[in-house]
């Protein structure tokens, strides 16, 4: 397994507004089945408050198999979002 440390930006936000953490590794991409570890990021932050911080992340690619898995599961939790029944309306 190849692991890479890459320099990474973690943008938090815990707000009226908005609630999400975004975790951007700089200069590499991530490709399906990889595992990205981000290092030195708070694990949470007050309500009002935003914060955008450099830290570290590992990346450890997939082998074949991984990159094949993570394919595969992916197009079938999309065919489970296709699964809609359509039954008639009681009288």
């Amino acid at each position: 397994m190849i692991r890479l440390d890459v320099p990474c930006v973690v943008d938090i936000e815990h707000t009226a507004e908005s609630l999400h953490a975004h975790a951007i590794p700089e200069g590499i991409a991530i490709h399906p089945g990889d595992t990205v570890l981000v290092r030195g990021a708070p694990s949470g932050i007050g309500f009002g408050q935003r914060a955008r911080i450099e830290c570290v992340a590992t990346v450890m690619r997939a082998g074949v198999f991984g990159r094949w898995h993570a394919k595969l599961s992916g197009l079938l939790a999309l065919g489970e979002l296709f699964e809609v029944g359509f039954q008639p309306k009681e009288p």
